[in-house]
């Protein structure tokens, strides 16, 4: 195929199309509709006023949508904030502020997490607001690289804990084994400095067909003693409004009492109108039957992503069965080429590196595609644009 001619023309039709972020679509949004409509008559939740101040944790039965979405008890869980990241940021200016039981971090002359790679760039940011040290450690398909993180966290007392995206991992599309979950909590657990597994769980329910069911690492961390070194996060945000949904956080009860006071002192009352609209809408509807709704949107779209790749073979690409992301990895190091070739045609792609800690692809061979925003026909055209440069960058590669 003659890539550079076909590279021209379409030039000529000055595109403009986004395969960025994993943003939810106008089709997936219009899904949830009915939470804008909103009954007046029922500003009462169990005998709460729900427009005053209060319930910190958040309502009970808004709990209880979290532990059906994250899967674990209740009792663990809290709900508040329209998104997962800002309790992130919130607990990990805990940890530097007040600390857990080893102490605050701010105090520590270095602290370092693990970073699974490829990974989720906001987590890196994070860390890097923080200051946090990033250590990159492989993934095996089914998790983290077991042997490289209890080699790294035996030998470098810097390490506090752990970054994991269990199901559907951002941007690889894998799910943690079992094994590798109570190999992490064996490893953490048993580590001399208090580690903790940031168990970031944003993808529990979001399956593209069949239900996977991911095992519940608070019952896992209970048998072997050692739910104090799980936080688990999740929200709503891909479920129903992005902008306008619900965050969850899930932790032992020793970490809720230490958090407790630190969280409170930033809030007086989580949005509990917004909290009861969500349980009012899954009264109505089925969280399973919610989730197939927004599946029958997106696989067609997951589907043709596929389709497209098997048209060249300069790459290699995931295959999920869930998630919101689609990984390229491309041959000879031309993630850069490739991206800097889509803008030219008006394509929008992730930045070379984002799936990296400090935008650092050694290799400058991975591209993540975000394929759930567009319509399945800005899709199409934008895959044709990501083939024509995929394949005019090994063309240049091989001058």
């Amino acid at each position: 195929m003659d890539y550079i001619s076909q590279f021209e023309v379409l030039k000529s039709k000055e595109l403009s199309l986004d395969l960025t972020r994993g943003k939810p679509s106008e089709e997936q949004l219009d899904l949830s509709n009915s939470l804008i409509n909103f009954d007046e008559k029922s500003f009462s939740s169990h005998g709460i006023d729900i427009r005053n101040y209060g319930e910190v944790k958040g309502l009970e039965a808004c709990r209880k949508l979290g532990s059906e979405i994250l899967g674990c008890s209740e009792d663990y869980i809290w709900s508040g904030g329209n998104s997962s990241l800002s309790l992130m940021s919130k607990f990990l200016s805990f940890l530097f502020i007040q600390g857990d039981e080893s102490g605050p971090w701010n105090n520590k002359e270095r602290v370092s997490v693990l970073c699974p790679v490829p990974g989720y760039d906001r987590h890196f940011k994070l860390c890097e607001t923080f200051g946090i040290n990033m250590i990159p450690i492989s993934l095996t398909g089914e998790g983290p690289d077991l042997e490289e993180v209890r080699t790294l966290v035996e030998s470098d007392e810097s390490i506090k804990g752990i970054w994991c995206v269990p199901k559907y991992s951002n941007p690889t599309g894998e799910v943690y084994s079992l094994e590798v979950i109570e190999g992490l909590l064996d490893i953490f657990s048993r580590s001399k400095n208090k580690g903790t597994i940031f168990w970031d769980n944003a993808y529990a329910v979001h399956d593209l067909s069949d239900q996977i069911l991911l095992p519940d690492i608070f019952s896992l961390a209970k048998d072997k003693d050692c739910e104090d070194s799980v936080i688990q996060f999740g929200s709503t945000s891909k479920i129903t409004f992005a902008g306008a949904g619900i965050g969850f956080i899930a932790m032992s009860k020793l970490n809720q009492e230490l958090f407790l006071p630190f969280y409170s002192s930033l809030m007086i009352g989580p949005d509990k109108l917004n909290q009861a609209k969500h349980i009012r809408f899954f009264q109505d509807n089925s969280l399973r039957e919610h989730m197939k709704k927004h599946a029958e949107i997106l696989k067609p779209k997951f589907d043709l992503v596929d389709q497209k790749l098997q048209l060249q073979d300069f790459g290699t690409w995931t295959k999920p069965a869930g998630g919101y992301f689609i990984l390229y990895e491309a041959k000879h190091g031309n993630a850069k080429k490739v991206i800097s070739l889509a803008s030219e045609l008006g394509l929008k792609l992730t930045p070379a590196g984002a799936t990296h800690p400090y935008g650092i692809d050694a290799d400058d061979s991975y591209i993540r595609i975000a394929p759930t925003a567009c319509t399945l026909e800005e899709l199409d055209m934008a895959m044709d644009v990501f083939l024509c440069c995929i394949g005019v960058a090994q063309e240049q590669s091989d001058l």
